[in-house]
């Protein structure tokens, strides 16, 4: 009885996701049913729109062209109607001294011809008609005002909607991942010339393979991309991938985006944990402060908290390489007395790793670097062979020194505002860099027997920490230039 009770729940159950997956799919088609119908009117009033601005363009020309042929019209229609004015006043004078003369002739007076023909002489010779000239000032030819539409016809006739652009292909070979920095490169199937931008997204996530339904991270988009590759900058790689997708897009419309790729983004990335910190050390997210204060406060908290139990004292680390601490670490407790330190929540067991870390340079004192699972509550970082560190002094006169197993060495280089950490755990490196410049201000060379741990501590001061940083190439390259040679940098392993 209880086995089929059992099967009609699994039933049910999976009944209830098939109905909610339904429904949710019928939401879907009326939000699209309703997304249809927007953006079709949309299209519409934007056809009309575009066809009423074309036949604004049209009806201007149209007016403009045809005040041209208006005014040349009028100008020659002055010109021809001076000219036959003229004429025709010439004409009339002509004609009056035609008959003139011929009545001179057929008169049969002898007195006076004489003057009379000679009058008549002067007077053709003074007359209009010898003074005009016989070509028209105008042409009546009115050709040149002819306009041939065809080709403006043809491309109006060929009018059509515009194609949705293709889809890009992401080219995984080409993209790289360097200095937390990556370059994405796509391709197009064909060349099209109407492309106008591509837009470019990118997600971070630590699931690998296609986006999933639901990620923890937003799409991030990248717009008005005009080549077919982007390099994105500044990235700080706290999950293991980055999953980018592009699409194209023209004067009007969107393609589809490209098939999702992703890329592995490795970097080293940890918390730091909070129940190892002094009582004197505020911790927030990944900025830590010392508060003087800090200790009443935290007496009364650990007392309310404290049970007979170990699982319930400060955690130190637990998984895959590099490996996250526990929430429990049995047999410890914070650090205590003089020992100002916080350790990060993750350890590392192998390959190298880098992370930075921005101080106070007014700190009384500071110190950054790595440590052993065994340090103790009350062990100063440097001041025991399970530590090495950089350590900055301002009390009293200001020193920067390299320590470990209680012996320092003074470093004389300038003191920077923040410092890269590098650890090549499996060669036994442990180098310290002015993280702006990427000098390398000190090196140790040892041979770690058990998995390390990212250690801070500070006095009378303040500093924030950077991770999901790669190891920088020019760090990379700065240790293949010391592997084969040996330092006095070292020499306190």
């Amino acid at each position: 009885m209880e086995d089929q009770k059992e099967s009609l729940r699994k039933i049910t159950h999976t009944l209830a996701l098939k109905n909610e997956e339904i429904s949710n799919f019928v939401s879907t088609l009326k939000q699209s049913l309703d997304n249809l119908e927007a953006d079709s009117n949309r299209v519409q009033e934007d056809l009309e729109s575009e066809f009423t601005s074309l036949q604004s363009v049209l009806d201007e020309m149209k007016g403009s062209m045809m005040t041209r042929i208006k005014q040349e019209r009028a100008s020659r229609t002055y010109e021809l109607q001076s000219q036959l004015s003229a004429c025709s006043k010439a004409l009339e004078s002509s004609e009056e001294l035609l008959e003139l003369a011929n009545q001179t002739l057929c008169s049969s007076e002898t007195e006076g011809f004489t003057q009379a023909a000679k009058d008549i002489k002067d007077s053709v010779t003074m007359a209009p008609a010898f003074r005009l000239s016989l070509k028209a000032k105008a042409s009546d030819n009115m050709s040149h005002f002819v306009v041939d539409f065809s080709q403006e016809r043809d491309i109006l006739q060929g009018l059509k909607f515009l194609p949705v652009p293709a889809t890009p292909e992401i080219q995984a070979s080409e993209c790289q991942v360097c200095d937390n920095t990556v370059t994405v490169v796509w391709t197009l199937p064909e060349p099209d010339s109407k492309i106008d931008h591509y837009i470019l997204e990118h997600r971070r996530t630590n699931h690998e393979g296609p986006p999933r339904i639901r990620e923890d991270y937003p799409w991030m988009v990248v717009e008005g991309i005009r080549e077919m590759e982007r390099t994105l900058t500044g990235l700080r790689f706290d999950t293991r991938y980055i999953t980018f997708r592009v699409k194209a897009c023209n004067k009007a419309v969107a393609g589809e985006f490209s098939e999702p790729v992703t890329l592995e983004t490795h970097a080293f990335t940890f918390k730091l944990d909070s129940g190892s910190a002094h009582q004197n050390l505020k911790v927030e997210d990944m900025s830590v402060e010392w508060d003087s204060s800090g200790g009443k406060i935290q007496d009364i908290r650990k007392e309310k908290s404290r049970t007979n139990s170990p699982m319930h004292s400060p955690a130190r680390s637990a998984l895959m390489s590099p490996k996250r601490a526990p929430t429990a670490r049995p047999g410890r407790d914070r650090f205590t007395a003089e020992s100002y330190t916080v350790l990060a929540d993750t350890m590392i067991d192998a390959g190298q790793q880098y992370w930075e870390v921005r101080f106070d340079k007014e700190s009384k004192a500071f110190a950054v670097g790595v440590a052993l699972r065994s340090l103790g509550r009350f062990d100063q970082l440097g001041k025991s062979n399970a530590s090495w560190c950089i350590h900055l002094n301002n009390w009293l006169q200001q020193s920067l020194t390299a320590k470990h197993n209680n012996k320092a060495r003074t470093l004389d280089c300038p003191i920077p505002n923040s410092i890269g950490v590098y650890v090549n755990y499996d060669e036994g490196v442990l180098s310290f860099y002015n993280a702006k410049t990427k000098q390398l201000m000190h090196s140790f060379k040892t041979k770690f027997q058990q998995p390390v741990i990212p250690a801070f501590m500070v006095w009378n001061g303040s500093f924030s920490v950077v991770t999901g940083l790669q190891v920088p190439s020019v760090v990379q390259s700065s240790q293949r230039k010391n592997s084969g040679t040996s330092s006095s940098n070292a020499s306190l392993t």
